[in-house]
């Protein structure tokens, strides 16, 4: 072991899309600091970040319903869809700021636009897709949006889904045409380039092991070379904990009050691919139904057009399961070590509260490749299995907390960041959405953890994402602009649109 102390500024655990997006801000708002990165795996967005590891779908709640919910007086409540729209716009404007300033050289390595769809049949479900379209399309990020019940212009939307439909059951679709594919690993590795090119020590196969506060107020980590077991001592007085389904187990170890009474439930997938050119040709959108009676909002099932090295792919999915890691290259006794004094009511009123989810996770695991099979022939009728592979995706730790409306133990189903009190140290916990709202989700952090230097640096920030502190919902003018021209930087614009 290196008993010798190495101290630096900033230390990013994980190289994922969320340390990525915050090393990268960070070195536009600060370029003489020193940052360190460290990654247990080889390369850089192995872990969720990875293309095949998430559902690629840049979430701007164009499609996913489980963000516009019913309410009990039949209205629906569109306000969680409006927030993600904006905090996607946030991630939109910040990478085309990233191409305007030649950090990233070619967009399309990494975004694609792709018309996103949602997808419903029978008629209670028809009623709300259509009550849902109203309410959004009259809005000013959601405009351009189109519904159809007509069975021949969903056969022009989605030929693949329509042929060799047999049900009468009434079916109907929303098509919005802005809607992106984006390639999460690929967008990794780029901004990790960027940031080895700025100085930044990326330290791969190093893995944190423990994290402890120093009498001078650094955090002190103990970080082992995953080669030749060689131990190093690193300190610093900021450190983001960015480790995926990694980090409650790391911010457990910082001891801060806020990592108490907090607990993860790991939950992996399946998506199945197809691999037959001629089945792929006829798909081109990302197509969203409703989520089972009882199923989590992470199961929506749904048929994407994915755009994965270059080559123009089709997933449908995801398909639930029960694994006791945390991460996919973790260990079985994940959840166990992450059970402590302080956490073991909540987690145990989790399991009492969840037993329909855990349910439908036993029933998930148990399911042969012909129940899937059955399941992807409600979106696809024509669907042979020797076309469909199966692939596994990536491990998602839900949070799981008290909360005053939920009550102890309640399992959350979004993203969320932990500060210390005093903002020297964040962790990231959670799911979807995700890396889509990566750089919504860091400026948070930068907001809580760098309050000192906000003033300085918001004119900074303001030139990267000119949105900074403004709804755009309510600002439909300064919206159309944004739209217009991230989509012409990105190459999203319809006359730019290249597809290999």
């Amino acid at each position: 072991m290196n008993n010798m102390l190495k101290k630096t500024d900033v230390i990013l655990i994980g190289a994922g899309v969320m340390s990525a997006t915050l090393g990268t801000l960070l070195k536009e708002l600060a370029p003489e600091w020193e940052i360190k990165v460290f990654e247990k795996l080889a390369n850089a967005g192995e872990e969720s970040s990875n293309e095949w590891n998430n559902a690629g779908t840049g979430h701007a709640a164009l499609c996913e319903l489980n963000y516009t919910p019913e309410k009990s007086d039949g209205t629906i409540n569109i306000s969680k869809a409006i927030k993600i729209n904006e905090q996607f716009q946030i991630s939109r404007q910040f990478w085309s700021y990233l191409v305007s300033s030649n950090l990233i050289r070619n967009p399309q390595d990494f975004i694609r636009p792709i018309p996103h769809m949602s997808l419903v049949q029978g008629e209670k479900n028809v009623e709300f897709l259509k009550k849902r379209f109203e309410v959004l399309s009259s809005n000013p990020l959601f405009q351009g949006m189109e519904y159809s019940e007509d069975p021949e212009k969903l056969m022009e939307w989605i030929p693949l889904i329509m042929e060799g439909r047999t049900s009468s059951e009434p079916i109907a679709a929303t098509k919005i045409d802005s809607g992106t594919d984006v390639n999460f690993g690929a967008l990794t590795r780029i901004l990790f380039d960027h940031l080895k090119s700025k100085n930044v020590e990326i330290n791969y196969k190093h893995s944190v092991e423990d994290i402890k506060r120093t009498s001078d107020g650094l955090w002190e980590l103990k970080v082992r070379n995953v080669d030749n077991g060689h131990v190093e001592r690193h300190a610093a007085k900021f450190v983001f904990i960015g480790a995926g389904g990694g980090s409650l187990p790391l911010l457990q170890k910082t001891g801060i009050p806020e990592s108490k009474h907090i607990g993860g439930f790991p939950v992996s997938g399946l998506f199945m691919v197809c691999k037959n050119p001629e089945v792929v040709e006829q798909h081109h959108a990302k197509v969203y139904g409703k989520a089972k009676v009882g199923a989590p909002p992470m199961s929506v099932p749904h048929l994407d057009t994915r755009y994965i090295d270059n080559k123009k792919s089709l997933l449908f999915g995801p398909f639930a399961g029960f694994s006791p890691k945390f991460l996919k290259n973790g260990s079985n006794f994940d959840l166990i070590r992450s059970i402590k004094l302080n956490n073991v009511l909540t987690m145990l009123a989790a399991g009492i509260k969840e037993m329909k989810l855990t349910k439908y996770l036993i029933q998930q695991v148990l399911l042969s490749n012909e129940k899937r099979m059955e399941e992807l022939r409600e979106f696809v009728p024509t669907a042979k299995s020797e076309d469909w592979d199966i692939v596994v995706a990536g491990q998602r730790v839900q949070v799981i907390k008290d909360t005053e409306t939920g009550g102890k133990g309640t399992l959350q189903f979004g993203t969320e960041v932990i500060c210390s009190a005093d903002g020297s140290v964040a962790a990231l916990l959670g799911a979807s959405p995700g890396a889509s709202t990566a750089v919504h989700v860091m400026l948070e952090v930068i907001e809580k953890c760098f309050q000192q230097h906000l003033k300085e640096w918001e004119p900074k920030i303001k030139e990267m994402i000119p949105s900074y502190g403004v709804s755009l919902v309510e600002n439909p003018d300064l919206f159309q602009e944004i739209q217009a021209s991230t989509a012409q930087t990105l190459g999203l614009s319809k006359k730019e649109l290249v597809y290999s």
